[in-house]
């Protein structure tokens, strides 16, 4: 998820900036692209439960 999107997510954009400015103060922010390991395995489990 992007920042951008959190606004929507959260509404208010005020407290979602002040939310998201302690969030990452300090860190290091990496945008991955790709598909999520952990989604592909619950679509595996479901597939073998069926």
């Amino acid at each position: 998820m992007e920042f951008t999107e959190c606004m929507n997510m959260l509404g208010e954009a005020k407290m979602t900036a002040a939310l998201l400015d302690r969030l990452t103060h300090r860190s290091h922010i990496l945008l991955l692209n790709g598909e999520s390991y952990r989604f592909r395995q619950s679509l595996k489990q479901k597939e073998n439960e069926e």
